[in-house]
């Protein structure tokens, strides 16, 4: 299946950059038109209130108790704009007494402890913002009331307002271009020690797995970390596959020659029982090249399961297992001469893999069937003392001399005195096996002095 490619790590900066920005801006936008509408309101009704002051300034009653006003020019003067907004204004007396100016204003309510109070409404069909001044006039007896009245439209304040609201939207744009432009060059330098890191695994030869020295950001050190862990376990696996590969070529040879050998001679054979024998002798070399495949794909299998993650084993009863892998070597032994025994005092739980302990078991079995000799004892037992666990084998044969011990233990060794061929690789599987469960693998003398006696010690289960 194709796989299309992923998306730009700089774009994906970029767009959520641009969106958080755009959300939070309009958010900002609203907010900002919202106080530049105040702003104009407020400017605006401080001009509205002087100039309702400077008309009731005028105001004055007459000599029959009536009041008279002279508006003056100021007063509307400074009401005027560039936006040619229009004003209007009425001045009444007590409820029911016309002065002057537009009668059909709009009247609002008074505001309680407010000597002016603001208010929008519609006058002749366009938005107007309406200030009205309570005050009254001395006779020097008494005082009488009255309201002056000041409206104008409000294209002013709506310019006003969109204004300052087109101010912010363009500093706004601006500096999302700015962040944009920062993000973009940032990312761009950012991304230069992964450019260098790909450069570097790019110009590699393919079979250069040494770790990553390539100096990268921390954020990306894991990865960097992740792919040296895999290098090293690629390299594990290879040198077990070279590993695998030579000893085979190695250790295959011999039983290899003497199949074409024996062939060779049944073929020339000038009697039955001639060729009968070299059949046999080629037979035997099968089977021996059988076992030596069969011990080398183990010992591959043991590689890999060393080089990969380690995991923890569950708990088995190793003295069950043990048991029942030393039964089937019952007639194996008696068919060799060999009386096999096995002992165990109880559950033995460790953590290990049934089948690997199987394998581990096995090959301490059939080493002491194939070096014990005819005649031979041989004991299987399981024992937890203590903190430990211990499996032991034990034969009264030829055994193996101490300073022989160190040399068996390493892979294609043969212990030189057994009466069937040895490839060399018992003892190393079973060591490799015990220390993937954390046990280890020690040769001692058997019982009395005479004999082998291998014992793998594994921790409490």
């Amino acid at each position: 299946m194709r796989r299309h490619p992923a998306q730009s790590l700089r774009r994906q900066l970029l767009l959520w950059l641009l969106v958080a920005t755009a959300v939070f801006g309009v958010l900002a936008l609203v907010d900002t038109y919202r106080e530049a509408v105040k702003t104009a309101d407020t400017v605006s009704d401080r001009v509205l209130a002087g100039s309702a002051l400077a008309i009731a300034e005028r105001v004055v009653v007459t000599e029959n108790g009536l009041l008279e006003v002279d508006i003056p020019y100021v007063a509307l003067e400074m009401l005027t704009s560039a936006a040619q907004d229009r004003v209007f204004y009425r001045v009444e007396g007590p409820p029911g007494h016309f002065i002057t100016g537009y009668q059909s204003l709009p009247q609002i309510a008074e505001t309680e402890g407010q000597p002016t109070a603001y208010a929008d409404a519609i006058f002749r069909g366009e938005p107007i913002r309406v200030a009205v001044l309570h005050r009254s006039a001395s006779t020097g007896v008494n005082s009488v009331p009255f309201v002056v009245t000041v409206a104008e439209t409000t294209i002013a304040r709506r310019q006003l307002a969109q204004a300052i609201l087109l101010r912010s939207a363009l500093r706004l744009a601006l500096m999302i271009a700015g962040a944009a432009a920062i993000v973009w060059i940032a990312v761009t330098l950012a991304l230069r020690p992964l450019y260098r890191l790909s450069d570097a695994i790019a110009e590699r030869n393919p079979s250069d797995l040494h770790p990553i020295e390539q100096e990268v950001p921390k954020e990306v050190q894991g990865l960097v970390d992740t792919v040296n862990s895999f290098m090293v376990r690629l390299q594990s696996a290879l040198n077990s596959l070279r590993h695998f590969s030579g000893n085979a070529s190695h250790q295959l040879r011999t039983p290899l020659a003497i199949i074409r050998t024996q062939l060779a001679l049944a073929s020339r054979a000038g009697s039955l029982a001639e060729a009968q024998a070299a059949a046999r002798k080629g037979d035997d070399a099968v089977a021996h090249a059988e076992r030596i495949l069969a011990q080398l794909l183990l010992m591959a299998k043991i590689d890999a399961a060393g080089s990969a993650e380690p995991r923890r084993h569950d708990p088995i009863d190793i003295a069950e297992l043990a048991q029942a892998t030393t039964a089937d070597y019952v007639p194996l032994a008696a068919q060799a001469g060999i009386d096999l025994g096995f002992e165990a005092a109880g559950p033995a739980p460790v953590r290990a893999e049934p089948l690997l302990f199987g394998e581990m078991l096995r090959n301490l079995i059939e080493n002491a069937i194939a070096y014990a000799g005819r005649g031979a004892e041989v004991t299987v037992s399981v024992r937890a003392e203590g903190e430990v666990t211990r499996l032991r084998v034990v034969d009264n044969g030829p055994g193996i001399p101490v300073e022989r011990r160190a040399e068996v233990m390493q892979r294609f060794a043969r212990g030189g005195h057994g009466i069937a061929p040895g490839m060399g690789l018992g003892l190393p599987i079973v060591e490799d096996i015990a220390a993937l469960f954390g046990a280890t693998l020690t040769l001692e003398d058997g019982a009395a002095g005479r004999g082998l006696c291998a014992t793998v010690t594994f921790p409490a289960g």
